[in-house]
């Protein structure tokens, strides 16, 4: 029986770094610079699954695996990224509910 190693592409997917001890404290970028990154990769994967299906439909790419894991990387980084916005949006409204 094989061994099944599971790779983890959330550093990759997010451009943010995962083993990073410790962000950095002096100026070292924007909430805001985040999410925009964040949001400009899940638009790149996205625009990477829908290049992969228009070569598998024109014939071009007949590897309908590589056109699957295409799909489900923008999917997958779209629901994360909705979930990111859902989370902000609360944090949002708790704050302007919060008595001065």
């Amino acid at each position: 029986m094989e061994n099944i190693t599971i790779n983890n592409n959330l550093e990759t997917s997010f451009s943010l770094p995962i083993n990073e001890k410790e962000p950095p404290v002096d100026g070292g970028g924007s909430f805001g610079d985040a999410l925009s990154g964040a949001m400009g990769k899940v638009s790149e994967l996205r625009n990477e699954a829908d290049q992969a299906v228009h070569e598998l439909a024109t014939g071009e790419n007949k590897d309908i695996h590589q056109t699957m894991i295409a799909m489900e990387k923008a999917d997958v980084s779209f629901k994360l990224m909705m979930q990111v916005r859902n989370k902000i949006v609360t944090a949002y409204q708790e704050v302007m509910r919060m008595p001065v």
